[in-house]
């Protein structure tokens, strides 16, 4: 880890510290006047953001195995979540086994396996070419055949398109946050630049004789070249590392500026029969906050120009958005509040992540164009 990526964490664990202290405060002093359904409902964000920020650091600081392990047990709790709010049948615990124990563990261990040669060498692809076709391709279509294997064709469709749909978003959508740790950054300027000859006064010159001239040059090259190589992972590593908590803030600060501004008067639902509280004014507020905030982080990002941490910013701030107000439609749909209870205040995992999980594909092909782009 780099000075920087430390910073950047210390920086958001610092300022979860301070709005606990904030809450407890507001807790105690009843007598100013505020809302306590507000307050409390600050208080249960606050909870639920260490609950998330708090392991995330934990595992980065650990490295890119732990946290693509933290991220595979997010995925199987919210899949779990998932399947249990969408009841299926006793012909459907087969192709549930291979979703939960086969398909989910494989997925992440495609992640673990990318940057490594394992691919590359015998067989000429990347880990990248598995893991990004293997659930909407292979598992998609095992899925609906092991189902059909099982004899019980009633509510064949809807049985199928409910565990493919938890697959797609708890799993495959999610994968792409930890997919971060495995982008091919470009290489930082100080260690893409040519090597420049150094001004060197007349007088203070040293004569070296022909013969040893070019060898000499020759050997200051190759230890440059080697110490560059061997900086290079490290490098890397936290830049990748400071990249996926950049996007993980910038998706929670885009879920609590929505809710922030949609607090204003004069609210105008976007779909009141799924969820009155998402607002217009909710959605550009929160657009236009994490835009800025996202272009005042650009410094944190490996991103070569401001306005590309300004675009992704404003990008997955819509796709956030996007996806609260689908899952909400799912938990309307079932009739239910929330997708669990594991979490005080707010429900269970998928509740928390379910914009982590829209926008993770999103942000991911974004960066990757953008580094491609150059």
């Amino acid at each position: 880890m780099d000075v920087l990526t430390l910073g950047l964490i210390g920086g958001v664990l610092v300022l979860l510290g301070i709005a606990t202290a904030v809450v407890r405060y507001l807790k105690r002093r009843t007598d100013l006047g505020l809302d306590p359904a507000i307050v409390e409902t600050f208080r249960l964000r606050v909870w639920a953001w260490w609950l998330l920020f708090a392991p995330l650091a934990g595992a980065l600081l650990a490295g890119k195995m732990l946290t693509i392990i933290l991220f595979l047990a997010i995925s199987f709790w919210a899949l779990r979540e998932f399947i249990t709010l969408t009841p299926t049948r006793p012909a459907d615990h087969r192709a549930l086994f291979w979703v939960f124990f086969i398909c989910t563990p494989l997925q992440y261990g495609f992640l673990m396996l990318a940057g490594s040669r394992w691919f590359e060498q015998p067989l000429g692809i990347t880990a990248y070419d598995i893991y990004s076709i293997f659930i909407p391709v292979y598992a998609f279509l095992a899925v609906p055949a092991r189902i059909a294997f099982s004899g019980d064709s009633k509510r064949f469709l809807e049985r199928t398109a409910k565990i493919q749909c938890g697959l797609l978003i708890c799993v495959y959508c999610l994968s792409y946050a930890p997919a971060l740790l495995t982008l091919e950054l470009p290489p930082v300027e100080a260690q893409t630049a040519a090597i420049q000859p150094a001004e060197i006064d007349e007088d203070e010159a040293i004569e070296v004789t022909p013969a040893y001239e070019s060898e000499s040059v020759a050997d200051l090259m190759q230890v440059e070249t080697i110490t560059d190589q061997i900086k290079m992972p490290y490098e890397n590593t936290g830049r990748m590392s400071r990249l996926l908590f950049f996007f993980v803030v910038i998706v929670q600060l885009a879920d609590a500026c929505q809710y922030l501004w949609s607090q204003i008067p004069s609210r105008h639902p976007i779909v009141p029969t799924i969820s009155p509280a998402r607002t217009w004014e909710g959605l550009f507020g929160s657009a236009a906050s994490v835009t800025l905030i996202g272009a005042a982080l650009w410094g944190v990002t490996p991103f070569s120009h401001w306005w590309q941490a300004a675009f992704a910013s404003f990008l997955v701030s819509l796709t956030a958005f996007a996806g609260g107000l689908t899952m909400s439609a799912i938990k309307r749909d079932r009739g239910v509040k929330d997708y669990g209870t594991l979490i005080e205040g707010h429900g269970g995992v998928l509740d928390r992540i379910d914009s982590l999980c829209f926008s993770a594909p999103i942000f991911f092909h974004l960066t990757y164009f953008f580094i491609k782009w150059g």
